[in-house]
């Protein structure tokens, strides 16, 4: 009857388990750890703590490897008082040592005040799984109602485009028609004068031979006598309808069509940029209301000073390294890697953007406001590639430049500029600033560097004293 039954090899503590501390030879998994005893109990072994009355006062855990460190190093005693003052479990005789006078209370206290904070701690963090598992639908909403958006938009415009290239293909065989139609009318009623003229011609010619003949008659007595019965000749009908004068036939109908085109180009041009504005400016659930006043943009300041290094010899600066021109004849800086050289007559600002910013520029002649990163070439324009961003003017028009792309824009031209980057959102906006700000071109793009402002400058006639253009300070 005291034969038992060998423990399966599952019952016995591996190399991550905690092992019995009474067991002899093989130990087996302990189920609890007393804080009292300091020690950890297979099932066999804890018996004792539900049998005997005094041990089973005792606090039993789940198995700990850690149960030394309850044990005060100094004294050999349990942790089961914390000091508040400094944070931390001791025992009850540094109570009366290096903490004496410090506030003190159990360590069961502390855990029941600690575990109030950690349950508020819990509900927060609760509560705002619960808000964001609703973001998270939300969000899943939206891309979805953008989805729908976007390809019913797609569906619709693709519709529209092929009406517009069905009405001009119809209008082309309108016109086409015609012509064919005016073409037949006009060559029958050539070709029908034509005939009646080649007709006179041979009638012409048959009295004319007819009076030769008769000139040669020898007998006077004859050709008097045949000359009366002659027919007098008629005058021709035709003949008078017809002036010699510098004609056009067709031609004002190409001319016509011709300037249809070039209507069509510029509509089509001036509402591309609409459209294309309309198509970055989509509102969706994360877009934050855009700041439409200048007070609001000047929320976003920020000061820029250029960097002399980067300053391309046919440039000077001035203001506190705030102003740039351009000068026609070159100055003698220093070499350097990161200067424009060339034709580029560009420099850069030497502090990078913070991820939401707003500056203006004060322009005279033409150049360009730019946004570029740090190692763009130093033989290529702002805006002819792929790591900048440009926006170029002159007295009557603007043009964004990216990665060598050229977009016109039919926006009135103010003397500055306001640039608006969001790099987190990758928004890039210019703005025309007087009065009120207008919108000259938004771009949505993503900004995988740290970014600079640039400048561009170029020889104007309108500026004998060079083209110029001042980062302001915000007011």
């Amino acid at each position: 009857t005291g034969l038992q039954a060998a423990p399966a090899d599952h019952c016995y503590a591996g190399p991550e388990d905690v092992a019995c501390d009474f067991c002899i030879g093989r130990k087996l998994k302990a189920i609890k750890s007393c804080l009292v005893c300091l020690a950890s109990f297979c099932e066999k072994h804890l018996q004792p703590h539900y049998d005997v009355a005094p041990l089973r006062k005792h606090k039993l855990v789940e198995p700990s490897k850690n149960l030394q460190e309850n044990i005060c190093s100094k004294h050999d005693r349990l942790l089961e008082v914390f000091c508040r003052t400094d944070q931390k479990c001791i025992c009850y005789l540094c109570t009366m040592d290096e903490h004496k006078g410090h506030e003190t209370v159990s360590a069961a206290a502390e855990r029941t005040e600690r575990q109030r904070e950690l349950e508020e701690r819990r509900g927060n963090i609760q509560q705002r799984i619960q808000d964001q598992e609703k973001d998270v639908k939300l969000l899943q909403q939206e891309v979805e109602a953008i989805n729908r958006s976007a390809d019913k938009t797609v569906e619709d415009s693709e519709k529209i485009f092929t009406e517009l290239i069905r009405l001009l293909q119809k209008r082309s065989s309108d016109v086409k028609q015609q012509i064919r139609s005016q073409q037949e009318t006009e060559v029958s009623r050539v070709k029908d004068v034509q005939e009646k003229l080649e007709q006179e011609i041979t009638e012409l010619k048959r009295k004319d031979a007819e009076l030769e003949q008769l000139s040669h008659t020898e007998d006077h007595t004859q050709f008097l006598l045949n000359y009366p019965s002659l027919p007098a000749l008629r005058e021709s009908t035709h003949s008078s309808s017809i002036n010699i004068r510098p004609l056009r036939h067709f031609e004002d109908v190409t001319a016509a069509v011709s300037e249809l085109r070039d209507k069509l180009q510029d509509v089509l041009r001036d509402t591309w940029t609409i459209i294309s504005l309309m198509v970055t400016d989509v509102d969706v659930l994360l877009s934050e209301p855009e700041t439409k006043t200048r007070d609001g943009f000047l929320k976003f300041s920020q000061i820029i000073t250029l960097d002399p290094n980067t300053l391309n010899r046919f440039l000077l600066l001035s203001e506190g390294k705030r102003k740039v021109t351009f000068v026609n004849h070159e100055q003698f800086y220093p070499d350097h890697p990161d200067r424009f050289d060339g034709l580029c007559y560009q420099v850069l600002s030497t502090e990078s953007l913070t991820e939401c910013c707003y500056w203006e520029v004060e322009w005279r002649g033409g150049g360009a406001v730019a946004v570029s990163y740090k190692n763009i070439s130093r033989t290529e324009r702002l805006g002819s590639n792929d790591q900048s961003w440009s926006l170029y003017f002159d007295r009557n028009s603007y043009t964004f430049h990216h990665n060598n792309i050229k977009t016109p824009l039919a926006r009135p031209v103010s003397s500055r500029i306001g640039v608006y980057l969001d790099q987190t959102a990758g928004i890039l906006c210019f703005y025309s600033v007087s009065k009120t700000m207008t919108l000259i071109h938004r771009v949505q793009s993503r900004f995988t560097q740290p970014l600079y402002a640039g400048i561009r400058l170029c020889f104007s006639f309108f500026c004998p004293d060079g083209s110029s253009a001042e980062f302001i300070k915000p007011e």
